[in-house]
């Protein structure tokens, strides 16, 4: 039975406590400068590319580059999660250069089966029973040259989250999943083995940024020092591509480049 996760119960909480939120803001701002440099990799402003968003969801990352010219193939397990992003598309003006797929990733070639600029695979493989072999069925999708941008959940920011809860019991009882947090991943990865599947697909990691390294572990405001939210943001793009920080985020972003031969 596959226990992959499918949000369509869940579809507009997941987008407003997900996206509609702090937490969504500085995980954009991280991600968006990332996707800065790898389009630029790619040449995007001389040639039109064709993304894939695996697992997209709301489509918050592939819109604003269909928003360049390009084009999206947007593949969702959820039904929900895709209407939502056709109602956003559409609403943006940009819905004819996105292509709409309602599958499981595992049967994504049936639907769609051409070679790729670009994949992304963000916050998806926390939910997914075998996150390797997905994984490395995306990145086959990516033409040679073309780069695929990975974010995962974290297992050593999901340590230091309970940590600095307090946590301490059930972090020495292996972390089991607390089935009341719908919109926590049941598990974390571990980055080194992350990487190690990108790099045993044949890809050269060019660059990593840990999202959240320092703003989900303050504690209650009322006992800190003076900030503002932009301060968080100022910090967070400081520090985030840089050790042990990185290694820390509660979320890590890495990309990555198939060589052309």
């Amino acid at each position: 039975m596959n226990k992959d996760r499918n949000f369509d119960d869940i579809a507009r909480k997941f987008a407003k406590n997900i996206y509609g939120s702090a937490k969504g803001e500085i995980r954009q701002t991280i991600i968006w400068q990332d996707m800065e440099q790898i389009l630029n990799k790619l040449d995007a402003s001389s040639k039109k590319l064709t993304l894939l968003d695996a697992g997209g969801g709301l489509a918050q990352v592939s819109q604003r580059v269909a928003q360049r010219g390009h084009q999206v193939v947007l593949c969702d397990i959820s039904s929900e999660m895709l209407e939502l992003a056709k109602e956003d598309i559409k609403a943006n003006k940009i819905d004819q250069q996105f292509t709409f797929i309602h599958s499981p990733l595992q049967n994504l070639t049936a639907h769609y089966d051409n070679p790729v600029d670009l994949v992304l695979f963000h916050a998806v493989m926390e939910w997914l029973e075998n996150p390797k072999d997905v994984l490395q069925a995306v990145l086959e999708k990516v033409k040679p040259g073309g780069m695929a941008s990975v974010m995962f959940y974290n297992h050593h920011g999901l340590v230091l989250k309970n940590v600095t809860c307090g946590n301490i019991p059930h972090i020495l009882q292996g972390m089991p999943h607390r089935k009341r947090f719908k919109l926590q991943p049941p598990k974390g990865l571990y980055p080194h083995d992350v990487y190690q599947w990108i790099e045993s697909a044949g890809f050269k990691i060019e660059g990593k940024s840990g999202i959240r390294c320092f703003s989900d572990y303050i504690g209650d405001q009322q006992y800190m020092g003076d900030y503002q939210f932009e301060d968080i943001v100022a910090l967070e793009q400081q520090l985030c591509r840089t050790e042990p920080y990185l290694s820390l985020g509660r979320y890590i972003h890495v990309w990555a480049q198939k060589p052309l031969a």
